[in-house]
Formats: C-alpha cells, sequence, structure tokens
C-alpha cells in the first residue's frame, strides 16, 4: 500500500509535470497569462459582488424611496378626495381636521388651504381670512386668489385688508365682473352707494346673463330717484320672483317698493306670495305689517294681534316685533301688550332692550327706572346702566346736583362695560344720539370710529355732532377721514374742497378735489355748485357761471346752494338772477362759513348796482344838470 501510495504520488507528480511541461512549450506568454487568469477572478468577483450589493441597495433605496412617495401622493390624494366629499356633504368639521393634517404635513398645500378656507367661511368663523390670506401669499399674481381674500376680509369687516387685496390685482385682470361685484361690496361698506351702483352695473355689462349680478344691482337700483332706472329694476325683479333662488329677495324688494310708491294692488300681490314663499322669515311678517299698516287700519289690527301670540313662541321674534313697533309709532301699544306677557319671557335680552326702549320712546321715565333698577342682562348689561341713567337723567331737575352724579356714575359705568367691545359701543352711541346726549354720543362715536365696519356710521354721526355745533375745524377733520375712506364718493369730495375753500384750507388740492367731484358726478348740484366756486375763485366765473346755468333754476334755490349761486351771478353781472338767490339764500338756515359768503356776494351786488350802465352814462361833451 506504501508502494502504491508513494508510486502514485510519483505518477501524479510526473503528469503534473508533464502538464506543466506542455504548458510551457507554448511560451513564457501563454504562461503568465494563464498564471494571471488565475489571480483575477478573486479581485473581479469581490469588484462585481460589491458593485451588485451597491446596485442593490440603490434599487432597492429608490423603490422604496419611490414607492413610498408614490405611496404618500396617492394617500394624500385619497385624503384630499374625502376631505373634499365631506364638505360638499355638509360635514365642515370632520373636513376641515383632515384638511388641517394635510396642511400640517404640507403647508403650501393649495388643496388642502382652499378646504380649510371654504369650510371656515361656511360656519362664519373668522379663521377664514387665515386661509385665504395663505392662499394669496402662495399665489400673489392670482386675481382669483385676492379676490377671494377680498371677499372675507368683507364679511369679516376687514375693509382695509380687503382694499390692499383689491390693490394686488393687476390692471389687466380689473376688468372681470367678478372685480367689480367685490369692489361694489366694497363701497357698499365705505357708505358709498354711488360707488356701489357704478361697480355692479359694469359687472352686469360684462357679465349680462349672471342672475346674481342682476338681481344685486336691481335690488339696489328699485330705490333709484331715476325713474328709468327703478322701473328698469322692477322688471328684473319681477322676472327673478320665477328663479327659485331669488325669489324670496326679489319679493322683498317688489314690497318695500310698492309699499313706498304707494301701490297698494301690487303690494297686496306681493305681501301674499311672500307669505307663500318656503323661505319665509318673521323678519318678512314684518314687511307685511309696513304694507298692512298703510292699506287698512283694521287688517292691519288683524294680522297684528295674529302675529302677536306667533312672535312669543321666540324671544327674537318677540324683540324684532317689539321693534318694529317702536319705530312705527305703537310704542304705547307695547306698554299695555307687555303687561299682559309673562316676565320671564321679558326679562332678558333681547326682549328686555326692547321693552326698556319702548318705554324711552314714550318718555315714561319712572316705568323705565323701575324696569333698569334691578337684574343682570348679561352680556346688555351695559344697556340696562345706560336706560337707568338716561331714567335718572329725566326723572329729576337739571338742578339737583344729586340726580346729575347718579346719571353721570350710571353712565359712566355703561361706558366702561361696553369699552373694546365694538358692537356695544356701537349699540350705546346710538342710545346717546337718540337720548341727544350730545357729549357722551360724541366720545362713543370717536371710540367706534377705530372700527373698520363701524367707521362709516360713526363719522357720519361726528360730522353731524361737529356741525350742530359749527365747529368747523373737527368737521374738515372728519371730511378728511371719511374721503380716505372712501376717495370715491363725490358727494363727500364736494363737502370736502367746499369748507377747505371756505377755510383757506389746501387751495390747491381743494380746486383740485372740487374738479374730482364735478367728473365723477356733473349733474349733481352739490358737486356742480362746489365746482362752480372753485372756478370762481380761480378767477374764471365766466365757465362757473357756464356750470350753473346748465341746471334748471328750480334745483339751485337750496339755501346752501343758493349762496354759491348768488356770488357768481354777482360777479358774472347778472344782478336781478343774483337778487333771487340772494333771497333764498336768507330763507333759510346757513353756515357761519355761508353767512360770509352771502355778505360778500350782497356787497358785491350793493357795488355793481350803485354803477350806472353804459346807458345811463352822461357823454363827455353833454352840460352837466344844474
Amino acid at each position: 500500500m506504501k508502494g502504491r501510495s508513494e508510486s502514485t504520488g510519483v505518477e501524479t507528480t510526473h503528469q503534473t509535470s508533464v502538464r506543466l511541461d506542455h504548458v510551457e512549450q507554448r511560451g513564457d506568454r501563454s504562461f503568465t497569462g494563464m498564471h494571471s487568469f488565475q489571480r483575477q477572478p478573486r479581485s473581479v468577483r469581490l469588484a462585481l459582488a460589491i458593485a451588485g450589493l451597491v446596485i442593490a441597495f440603490l434599487v432597492t433605496v429608490f423603490f422604496v424611496s419611490y414607492g413610498s412617495k408614490l405611496y404618500e401622493n396617492w394617500r394624500e390624494r385619497r385624503l384630499l378626495e374625502k376631505a373634499t366629499t365631506l364638505l360638499q356633504e355638509g360635514k365642515l368639521s370632520k373636513a376641515a381636521q383632515m384638511a388641517q393634517d394635510l396642511a400640517r404635513r404640507h403647508p403650501d398645500s393649495l388643496a388642502a388651504l382652499s378646504i380649510l378656507a371654504d369650510a371656515a367661511e361656511r360656519q362664519n368663523l373668522e379663521e377664514a381670512l387665515a386661509w385665504r390670506e395663505r392662499i394669496a401669499l402662495l399665489l400673489p399674481k392670482d386675481p382669483e386668489s385676492q379676490l377671494n381674500l377680498a371677499s372675507a376680509a368683507l364679511r369679516f369687516g376687514k375693509l382695509d385688508l380687503a382694499r390692499e387685496a383689491l390693490n394686488r390685482v393687476s390692471a389687466s385682470d380689473r376688468d372681470s365682473a367678478a372685480f367689480h361685484v367685490v369692489s361694489g361690496w366694497l363701497a357698499r361698506a365705505e357708505g358709498n352707494f354711488a360707488e356701489q351702483e357704478e361697480q355692479f352695473a359694469t359687472a352686469v355689462k360684462e357679465e349680462p346673463k349672471n342672475d346674481l349680478y342682476q338681481f344685486n344691482l336691481a335690488a339696489l337700483q328699485i330705490r333709484s330717484k331715476d325713474v328709468e332706472k327703478s322701473k328698469g329694476a322692477r322688471d328684473t325683479l319681477e322676472r327673478l320672483t320665477a328663479i327659485a333662488p331669488y325669489r324670496t329677495g326679489a319679493l322683498r324688494a317688489l314690497l318695500n317698493d310698492a309699499v313706498e310708491r304707494n301701490d297698494r294692488t301690487a303690494a297686496d300681490s306681493f305681501a301674499q306670495q311672500l307669505q307663500m314663499s318656503t323661505e319665509v322669515t318673521f323678519g318678512d311678517y314684518l314687511l307685511c305689517l309696513n304694507f298692512y299698516q298703510k292699506l287698512d287700519e283694521k287688517k292691519f289690527r288683524q294680522l297684528l294681534e295674529k302675529v302677536k301670540p306667533f312672535a312669543a313662541h321666540d324671544p327674537s321674534d318677540l324683540a324684532s316685533l317689539i321693534e318694529w313697533m317702536n319705530q312705527n309709532g305703537l310704542a304705547a301699544d307695547v306698554v299695555k301688550w307687555v303687561d299682559k306677557l309673562p316676565p320671564a319671557q321679558l326679562n332678558s335680552p333681547p326682549a328686555s332692550v326692547a321693552v326698556a326702549d319702548a318705554y324711552t320712546t314714550v318718555k315714561n321715565w319712572s316705568r323705565l327706572k323701575r324696569w333698569t333698577r334691578t337684574g343682570n342682562w348679561g352680556d346688555a348689561e351695559y344697556l340696562r346702566l345706560g336706560y337707568g341713567a338716561i331714567a335718572e337723567r329725566h326723572l329729576r331737575s337739571n338742578n339737583d346736583s344729586s340726580a346729575k352724579s347718579e346719571f353721570e356714575t350710571l353712565w359712566q359705568s355703561a361706558a366702561e362695560l361696553s369699552q373694546d367691545v365694538p358692537d356695544h359701543e356701537l349699540m350705546l352711541a346710538r342710545l346717546a344720539k337718540k337720548s341727544q346726549l350730545a357729549i357722551q354720543a360724541q366720545e362713543l362715536w370717536v371710540r367706534v370710529e377705530e372700527n373698520p365696519t363701524m367707521r362709516r356710521e360713526a363719522l357720519d354721526n361726528l360730522r353731524q355732532l361737529y356741525r350742530a355745533k359749527d365747529e368747523t375745524t373737527k368737521l374738515y377733520a372728519v371730511l378728511q377721514r371719511l374721503h380716505e375712506s372712501s376717495p370715491n364718493e363725490a358727494a363727500v369730495t364736494a363737502d370736502l374742497a367746499r369748507l377747505a375753500l371756505n377755510l383757506g384750507e389746501n387751495t390747491e388740492s381743494s380746486h383740485q378735489l372740487a374738479k374730482e367731484a364735478y367728473d365723477r358726478a356733473p349733474n349733481d348740484v352739490n358737486c356742480a355748485v362746489t365746482y362752480a366756486f372753485s372756478l370762481h375763485r380761480l378767477g374764471r366765473n365766466a365757465e362757473a357761471l357756464a356750470v350753473i346755468q346748465s341746471f334748471v333754476p328750480e334745483r339751485l334755490h337750496d339755501a346752501h346752494a343758493a349762496v354759491y349761486v348768488a356770488l357768481v351771478f354777482v360777479e358774472g353781472n347778472e344782478l336781478e338772477g343774483a337778487k333771487d338767490y340772494i333771497a333764498a339764500a336768507e330763507n333759510g338756515k346757513l353756515y357761519p362759513e355761508e353767512k360770509k359768503l352771502l355778505e360778500e356776494a350782497k356787497t358785491k351786488l350793493i357795488a355793481a348796482s350803485a354803477i350806472p350802465s353804459p346807458a345811463e352814462s352822461p357823454s363827455p361833451g353833454a352840460t352837466p344838470p344844474l
């Protein structure tokens, strides 16, 4: 065995040598290649293995990443679709919650932000503004996003924000009907009804078949003094009564119009149609009462007695009916009626406030004091104290120092409770105005002015207060603020220009304002007279006279207008006409600055009348009379 093993080993060695010899016979080059081939598979296989692992890793990463992204995108689309469906179904809170989750992961998701904005707007939540602002920031050049922001701002009383959003709409995008509609609502919020009508009319021209735009314009123009406009609006609204979304609103406008025109037949028809409408509200019944009160006293009383028990079932309706009765000369009836009602229905707002107003209207101060002496009106507690203060003021002599002190204490408490709550400050300001508390009203209106949605009402009331006291410096400042908040309102522009010219304030810009007002409303007497006065002061009286003479004389005989007309007529040597307008001015109540102008006109008239006409002048060579 050992020999075999050794023999085998020899043989093996020999065979190997033979093979090697065989290989060596091919030459050194072949041997070298064979030697390299034996070393290379290890490094190549290692490199290939590493490359394979890297490729596998990258492929895995790619598919995991891409697949994850695909899944995430699919999931987000599904969530957006579900949120949109929930929004359409009216499940607003759930839709908003789902969109909120998406917005947290993707703050720039326009779809999620739009759902959040829509849901908030449908719930009348002010947070809609924040969502609309984010969308507008993401799409600064998109007109629709800016218009949506402006609309939301108007809804929540942010007039300055609405104006800024509209200003960001490029000039090329301002021809759309939607832009003019939103601009119209901004004008209304500013109190500029002429501008509102102009914007709504432009929207209708852009989209004449849009029934919503037609309705908005018609509801506005039906109150116009222009016969053609009001008739056209009436025709439009009658057409819209046949279209479900506009039927009730059109009937309300038509009923009000018919009552104002004393068209009893039409009013009766509209009232009956309105009462049969599926969308009739308690306020609509009050509209019908307006009509029946004018139509027939007996029928009105019958309807009122039917409405009373119906109103008594709802505190809000009860308060609305009492307020309507107070405003329509029936406060005495309210005083009798409330004695028959259960106290529980009347002791809390809004009914308690309406009852207090009834006692105030009929000047039953003792009942008002008893009504407001005790109790707690919750959020309306400031009004309980306010009405109580008014009762104290009237029950005791003005010389009674204790009564004055009690009034001041109660009113001060009411003012403090209402402070920094815009709605409360507004209600207390209105109460002060109604009760002729000028000093208290002025203080409150100054506070109310700080709120953009209430600014116009506050400025209008401050204007009245300062004009009544002839505080022209304060009046001028108020007119400036009015013009700033409503720069396109011709009447305000004209009033500011005229007062400024009278006071000698900013004369150069005042002349420009007078022209702007006239250019915007050349058929308005106030604007025309102001422009004529401006031309007169500029030494262009012939042009001023031409502006004045474009109007029929009957439209110029208002005392305030007559002053300026007289001044222009005297300067134009229209002396007889000047006398007529001076007489008209003297028959009215003038403002201090107008009285000075009237004296100027009279002085010039006397001077002009003293100068003989050319026909009466003696010839140079004539002998003077003895």
